[in-house]
């Protein structure tokens, strides 16, 4: 695994080398190129004036801010140094908070924490095991190209994993989501019955087999057509819509029959394994 960032994660008087990495493995997803329908070449991007249509080279564009419609400032790289934050290098943590505090909605990208060196081994160690008996997590700010970010560190298996986080102002409000209304409240009985389809259905996360269905459809398809083979297409259903009640008792009994062991499939193995004995002896 290729470090991403190296640098230090600091708190206090205390510095931890470090290496950062991806946690995301981005090669398990289809990748494709834009190619010409009629040659099959590759597209070439170009970067064109869009009230001229005159073709750009890469020195003669410039960034600017829209600060009014039609009316832009004009950034140069030189103003961009001006406001370069003074450390690249160093995970600088503000404090440690219970990981209850930080909204599901900040979370940004994963990322791998992992210690630069047999020297620093010991003391991220320290810092992992720390944070795991204190259920807290570290928030701290990292300058990573030329920009400051927030970051939180948080105990993860035998290492810390490290969340690239939002700010607050980022994030939109749920009260700007349309039709969510105070007095939309549920029906007593729907809610119980809601409650035990919940509990019916519970489960480890561990034991929900989640996999990207569509990207193994999508690879499957690319077999086919590079081997020439006829692609099977289906055509989706629309799913029945039943009144909430009768959908929710169904659901009840479908998920406490799918709980149910299968005693029928048993007793055939069993069957099987002593006819085969018999045989053998």
């Amino acid at each position: 695994m290729r470090a991403i960032w190296k640098g230090h994660i600091r708190f206090s008087m205390v510095t931890i080398p470090i290496r950062i990495y991806n946690a995301i493995d981005t090669a398990q997803k289809v990748q494709f190129n834009l190619l010409s329908k009629e040659t099959n070449n590759p597209v070439k991007y170009e970067k064109r004036d869009k009230v001229t249509g005159d073709l750009l080279r890469q020195e003669d564009i410039v960034k600017g801010y829209q600060y009014e419609p039609g009316q832009f400032v004009i950034v140069e790289p030189d103003d961009f140094e001006k406001v370069k934050l003074k450390s690249t290098k160093v995970i600088e943590i503000e404090g440690f908070v219970d990981a209850t505090e930080v909204h599901d909605s900040l979370f940004d990208a994963p990322y791998f924490a992992g210690p630069d060196g047999d020297v620093a081994g010991k003391t991220y160690a320290l810092l992992g095991q720390a944070l795991k008996e204190s259920g807290k997590v570290g928030v701290g700010k990292v300058v990573l190209r030329d920009r400051e970010s927030v970051v939180l560190l948080t105990p993860h298996e035998k290492g810390i994993l490290l969340y690239k986080l939002r700010y607050p102002n980022e994030v939109r409000s749920m009260g700007d989501v349309p039709n969510l209304k105070e007095e939309d409240e549920a029906d007593e009985e729907q809610l119980k019955l809601a409650n035990m389809l919940i509990e019916t259905m519970s489960k480890k996360f561990t034991d929900i087999k989640l996999e990207d269905k569509y990207n193994d459809a999508l690879r499957d398809m690319i077999t086919s057509k590079i081997e020439g083979n006829e692609i099977v297409s289906f055509v989706e259903e629309e799913p029945e819509v039943v009144d909430i009640m009768t959908a929710l008792k169904a659901s009840i009994d479908q998920a406490k029959e799918d709980k149910k062991p299968m005693k029928k499939a048993t007793k055939k193995k069993e069957k099987k394994e002593e006819t085969i004995k018999r045989k053998a002896s």
